[in-house]
């Protein structure tokens, strides 16, 4: 593990999501903490979009582009407030109008919810291009974590429903599979953040006792053809990681255009500690991505 990211490991507090309540509490506290993101470059407001659905929407002057941007928080945790220190350094090392989304959350809101409002909120977006100063052929997705996998249902919702066009797909360390059954969900069952007790409570809420479908567990869907470039990041230590991998080498041999870029001596969620070397550059990786995923 890179030794920066390791020293904050013993800080970590110890929690589980038996509580959905309690574990959003200690989420909105941890994501408080970080270091408040330079927004001087931005213009930031809060709306409400038509199924009411909050969104933040961050500005860059000059923005041609833009991103339907879903949080992490494994289904039950976070919202734009939570989002907001991310959100923000996307706008900016972007240059493109980031529409963070404040979705429905489980187990109060199982699948389809947080889809629905995702979709939601993209048509929105690609219907309302002019009054947001973009272009609505420059409108990617993307997210992390819970926030990835939901953007990757997107896709493949637009895809077969022949629903808004998206240009490119940004997905930071997506929960994509909800059967745990690669190397690292069955051998990383306690490494920092992100458990495998933890991932099973996340998809048992998220999915609320039904069957997955390939929307909501993306890696399910037998075809991956026709789908937006996509650009793929992975965790070294993170149960996720085998299943981001082979997601993105599934999407290559569907002939989907993909970058994928796998973090060595990370872990889930780590890029939230901005004072390491590795975590700069993966949140400025990141915006130079989405600013030339928008630009092709």
């Amino acid at each position: 593990m890179d030794p920066e990211l390791e020293a904050f490991v013993p800080l970590f507090p110890r929690s589980d999501l038996t509580d959905p309540v309690t574990a959003r509490e200690g989420f909105a506290a941890l994501a408080a903490s970080a270091p408040a993101p330079d927004t001087t470059d931005l213009v930031i407001e809060d709306r409400v979009v038509p199924g009411d659905v909050p969104v933040r929407i961050y500005r860059p002057l000059q923005a041609h582009g833009a991103i339907v941007w879903l949080h992490g928080g494994g289904w039950v945790m976070g919202n734009v407030d939570t989002e907001h220190p991310w959100a923000a350094r996307l706008a900016s090392g972007s240059g493109a109008v980031v529409i963070s989304v404040g979705y429905r959350l489980a187990p109060e809101n199982p699948f389809p919810a947080a889809l629905d409002d995702g979709y939601g909120v993209l048509t929105w977006a690609a219907e309302h291009a002019a009054e947001l100063g973009i272009d609505r052929d420059r409108i990617a997705v993307g997210g992390h974590s819970a926030g990835g996998g939901i953007a990757a249902g997107m896709a493949l919702r637009a895809r077969d429903e022949q629903g808004p066009r998206i240009c490119f797909q940004l997905l930071n360390q997506p929960g994509l599979d909800d059967r745990q059954e690669t190397w690292s969900a069955r051998n990383f069952t306690d490494t920092p953040w992100w458990t495998s007790d933890r991932l099973a409570a996340s998809w048992g809420f998220y999915l609320g006792g039904r069957p997955a479908t390939p929307y909501a567990a993306p890696a399910r869907a037998a075809d991956l053809s026709g789908l937006p470039p996509a650009h793929v990041t992975s965790a070294e230590f993170c149960p996720n990681r085998d299943e981001d991998i082979t997601y993105a080498l599934r999407l290559l041999q569907a002939g989907v255009s993909v970058e994928l870029h796998q973090w060595a001596g990370t872990f889930h969620g780590s890029q939230a500690i901005v004072s390491a070397d590795v975590s700069q550059r993966q949140l400025a990786e990141l915006g130079a991505v989405l600013r030339r995923g928008l630009a092709q």
